[in-house]
């Protein structure tokens, strides 16, 4: 069997053992819960309210802002619908403004709520060539209508950050009493250091299983007091903000995560930077290949190319062959191949947005299994310009 070279961090990083570890109380045998008032629901309990405190060290918050969900998709729509729910309780018109390029949690959340309210619009802000947020773009889309404005703090394809100082002070200076922030900060988690980096976000969406925690496991958290509808009702759990029962080992997995995340953030950053530029400069070299945004601020995570004359699954499919996992970043949930959003926005001609290829790695990727995947890749683009020429 092929030895299996694991190059999509960025859908879903490896399960660390310590997550395993801390979770394996709390998936069998009995699992209080919290919300009871016997032994067994005071452990359960205190197990949460010590992930809480963990995530909210992570992000930068107080524990009372931290609200558990079921990912990071949930946590997006319950900042994006709740918020301009809210919003809409006031106002005669409330208006959702994103970028082009926000994941589709996002992008979803706000279609979803302008097509159920006549009175709700979403509004998309410009990028330019690298996928950055154009301020001037946003200043156009402010005005006193607006409920929330969400830019993500990184690209989840291309890995290029975002600057949410400029996106806050935007919001706050052209709409009188300012507006409520969010952002996607899952593509970030595993490589920024939140606290600074979204700082002046208002609110911020994480999810567990990007960083080494289990899926289904993610948080909304609030960095201030926003007034926010809750989407599930039932229970009064979360402050009222969503019902139904806590998940206890999801809370203490995703602690566990946040904790090992924010422990190697540095050296893990150091070294993978490292494998990033040696990813991208042999590359560069291959028959058709150009890496986006080289001139952008990216994390290190995330190598990001395009080849033209050759198509996404094709490239896949070899390299699935020889046992590396890979993404096109430009898929839908069905799987049926889809032109990225994110590369139209950026202006990148569809010919060559059709062979887009995201190489993604995380803090268990070594030098040389980067060296293996330019070598199987490299192979893989000839053949199938040798198959292209004939």
């Amino acid at each position: 069997m092929t030895e299996q070279l694991y190059f999509d961090h960025a859908a879903s990083a490896p399960r660390r053992d310590e997550v395993t570890d801390a979770m394996q109380r709390w998936q069998h045998g009995v699992v209080g819960n919290p919300s009871g008032s016997h032994r067994a629901a005071r452990e359960a309990r205190r197990a949460v309210e010590e992930a809480r405190d963990e995530v909210a060290e992570f992000v930068g918050a107080k524990p009372g802002g931290v609200i558990f969900t079921g990912g990071g998709t949930e946590s997006c729509h319950l900042a994006i619908v709740g918020t301009t729910l809210a919003h809409r309780a006031t106002h005669d018109k409330s208006v959702v403004v994103t970028s082009r390029v926000e994941h589709d949690s996002v992008l979803d959340a706000a279609q979803f709520v302008a097509q159920q309210y006549e009175n709700v619009e979403h509004r998309l802000v410009d990028v330019d060539a690298d996928g950055v947020v154009d301020l001037e773009s946003l200043r156009e889309a402010l005005d006193p209508d607006v409920a929330i404005v969400s830019v993500m703090t990184v690209n989840n394809e291309t890995g290029v950050c975002q600057p949410l100082d400029g996106v806050s002070s935007m919001a706050m200076g052209h709409v009188p009493g300012g507006v409520t922030t969010h952002t996607d900060a899952v593509a970030a988690a595993p490589w920024l250091y939140l606290p600074t980096v979204t700082s002046t976000t208002d609110l911020v969406s994480i999810c567990a299983h990007k960083i080494g925690g289990p899926v289904n496991a993610g948080a909304l958290v609030m960095r201030r007091e926003v007034p926010l509808v809750g989407l599930v009702p039932g229970g009064g759990q979360e402050r009222g903000r969503r019902g139904g029962t806590v998940d206890v080992a999801a809370c203490v997995g995703l602690a566990a995560a946040v904790r090992l995340t924010q422990k190697e953030l540095v050296e893990v950053n150091d070294r993978v930077i490292d494998f990033q530029h040696k990813l991208c400069a042999a590359l560069s070299f291959l028959p058709g290949c150009t890496v986006t945004a080289p001139a952008a601020r990216k994390v290190p995570g995330t190598a990001h190319v395009t080849f033209a004359g050759l198509a996404s699954d094709e490239v896949l499919f070899l390299l699935d062959q020889a046992g590396v996992c890979a993404s096109a970043a430009s898929s839908c949930s069905s799987g049926a191949a889809i032109a990225s959003h994110v590369l139209e926005a950026m202006g990148v001609a569809p010919e060559r947005a059709r062979g887009s290829l995201r190489l993604s790695m995380g803090p268990e990727t070594t030098e040389d299994e980067v060296d293996r995947l330019i070598a199987v890749l490299s192979s893989v683009v000839y053949r199938l310009h040798g198959e292209v020429e004939k």
